[in-house]
């Protein structure tokens, strides 16, 4: 008996089950924000992801990201792979331990997770033309960005957003971030994503000041 095979009952008029499990998806940074979007991608059902990252989990990923004291010195692909096998069993997941690279071939839904401008430009140079759906994740401290593109508008837009990293506030994305930041952040990248898998519109670029209480949309 398939304890689980009514798990989608309280999504289904939500989230496309058919479309999402037949699409590859695959997550680029498996820090703060990307193992929470891996999390809830295995949740909602998908099957086929792909994880990139090269790191290893830290002390203070247990804190940030999630991770367990378990997973301490393991490469944070594998120890999320492991957290989504736990969810769903029957999940295919690519594990690339590594950074992004041009020659990897990544799904036709992308969700990027990265710390710098200078890497989401590099990534975003290589798959701009390749995948259907872009989402990107940014966070620092209690803000947090989600930037979208689906179509010509938003592609525009998004090119806007990458700006020299000279430009950028001193610090990683994640130099100042908690939990519970990273976990809305991912949640507002699967409602993107869900949204556009039933053919609705998607915002551009939706920003979120959780001290201040204020959202701000662009694009």
């Amino acid at each position: 008996m398939n304890l689980v095979s009514d798990r989608f009952v309280r999504q289904s008029d939500l989230v496309p089950m058919e479309k999402l499990k037949r699409l590859p998806v695959t997550v680029i940074g498996v820090g703060a924000i990307g193992r929470q979007v891996a999390l809830q991608l295995a949740s909602l059902g998908a099957q086929r992801l792909q994880l990139i990252d090269f790191d290893q989990v830290e002390p203070t990923n247990i804190t940030t990201q999630g991770y367990l004291a378990a997973d301490l010195g393991q490469y944070k692909v594998a120890a999320t792979t492991q957290a989504l096998r736990a969810i769903d069993a029957s999940l295919e997941v690519e594990q690339v331990i590594d950074r992004f690279r041009p020659a990897i071939v990544t799904g036709e839904s992308v969700f990027v997770c990265v710390d710098s401008i200078s890497s989401r430009a590099a990534i975003w140079r290589s798959l701009r033309h390749q995948c259907a759906f872009w989402c990107d994740g940014r966070m620092r401290g209690e803000v947090l960005r989600i930037l979208t593109a689906v179509d010509s508008k938003s592609l525009e837009h998004y090119d806007s957003t990458l700006f020299s990293q000279g430009e950028a506030q001193t610090g990683a994305c994640t130099s100042r971030s908690t939990i519970y930041t990273a976990s809305i952040a991912a949640g507002m990248m699967l409602h993107q994503f869900t949204r556009w898998l039933r053919n609705m519109s998607t915002d551009d670029d939706m920003t979120l000041n959780l001290l201040a209480g204020e959202t701000i949309l662009d694009g």
